[in-house]
């Protein structure tokens, strides 16, 4: 087993590729990209799970490719996001807006104004609808000699094979639970049990699985969902458990983005010289009234996010379950469910679990395409109740 939580290979500790974890193969192909003008590829798809570290190693390549070799303040300054020849996007709403689409491939259009190339990164890039899609096909496929595009994204699947034709796929590996129990013992201090408990709940998910290291009440909050989840026996557990999720989705998504928000709306009136506790101008409303405008669909997206994690948490339960089933249990997820596993493996068909793992991805699904979390929810905790799609 390599150990990850150092970098495992001199181009990976050489900088700006320091922050990339436990890819080497990954850094190698970029470094050898961005070291080669006549072998780079100007359009990229960086594919991993959630935490592999995808936009992480898109900067890290962008700040290769934009400063000179040896030239750390300029890598800095793009790893920082302020460097006139990086345009990054991190859509904060459910989707990538069309507009956004477009000042990309405006941006692109640009020749570097400091480095050596021009970079477009775009993560979330499964967020684009398929009109915002065919808005980026030109530009992938005749970008300007200088303009590299970047984009990161779940999986290929999630592109329209128009997207997928005109990039070069670069896959990112899934590290081991023990790997990520070690990183996240070094930077959190935790100690080696709740390290991979946290590491085997959140699925090798790094973020995910620093927060629950950290945080004792998401990890209580986890296990209380989940046993909630184990105890529908009918429409009326369905309901309340449903309406639990959302409120606790709710919460989550309110105290990380309040202190953001908050802080945002100051900034801004400062910047416009309305002093605090002031009336505000009506002339300048409007830029007030667009911001709260743009805290709403942060806060939507994560909502929406929050709820996806509860159902990734609720698929790693019924996939324990299917183990079970099928006579295996030492890959276990949520082995402190053991018990209440072991009842539902043996109290259910295996062909009812796999109806109850159909719907929960369905419900996911469901909520990319704006359905009610609550009526979302609802319907598959009722599959979960009887065993069949409502």
């Amino acid at each position: 087993m390599t150990d990850l939580a150092a970098p495992s290979t001199e181009s990976e500790a050489a900088f700006p590729w320091g922050a990339v974890w436990g890819q080497p193969d990954a850094v190698a192909t970029l470094r050898a990209a961005a070291s080669d003008p006549a072998s780079l590829t100007h359009a990229w798809l960086i594919t991993g799970p959630p935490g592999s570290g995808r936009s992480t190693l898109a900067h890290a390549f962008a700040a290769a490719l934009i400063a000179e070799p040896g030239d750390e303040p300029a890598m800095r300054q793009v790893l920082a996001g302020t460097h006139p020849d990086l345009t990054a996007l991190r859509t904060e709403g459910v989707i990538i807006s069309i507009k956004d689409a477009r000042s990309l491939v405006e941006r692109s259009y640009f020749s570097p104004s400091l480095g050596r190339y021009r970079v477009i990164v775009m993560e979330d890039a499964d967020r684009m609808v398929e009109r915002t899609s065919n808005v980026l096909l030109k530009a992938l496929e005749e970008p300007p000699e200088r303009t590299v595009w970047v984009l990161c994204a779940p999986s290929e699947a999630d592109l329209l094979p128009t997207i997928r034709s005109r990039v070069r796929v670069l896959r990112l590996r899934e590290p081991d639970v023990d790997d990520v129990a070690r990183l996240i013992a070094q930077r959190t201090g935790v100690d080696a049990v709740t390290a991979e408990q946290s590491a085997r709940h959140a699925q090798r998910h790094i973020g995910m699985a620093q927060r629950l290291a950290t945080d004792a009440s998401a990890r209580a909050r986890r296990d209380t969902t989940l046993r909630g989840v184990l105890r529908v026996r009918g429409v009326g557990d369905a309901v309340e458990v449903a309406a639990q999720v959302v409120q606790a989705a709710t919460d989550d998504a309110k105290a990380l983005t309040a202190e953001r928000d908050e802080a945002e709306r100051a900034s801004l009136l400062r910047t416009i010289g309305v002093a605090e506790g002031a009336a505000v101008p009506p002339a300048v409303r409007s830029q007030l009234s667009a911001l709260e405008d743009e805290q709403k669909r942060r806060a939507t997206r994560s909502l929406r996010d929050g709820i996806d994690r509860v159902l990734t948490d609720f698929q790693s339960l019924f996939r324990d379950v299917a183990l079970l089933q099928h006579g295996r249990d030492g890959d276990l997820i949520n082995r402190e469910l053991d018990g209440d596993l072991r009842a539902v493996a043996a109290a259910w068909s295996p062909q009812r679990t796999i109806v109850v793992l159909d719907q929960i991805a369905l419900t996911r699904r469901n909520l990319e395409q704006n359905v009610a979390p609550a009526l979302a929810l609802e319907s598959m905790l009722i599959t979960v109740a009887s065993g069949r799609t409502p």
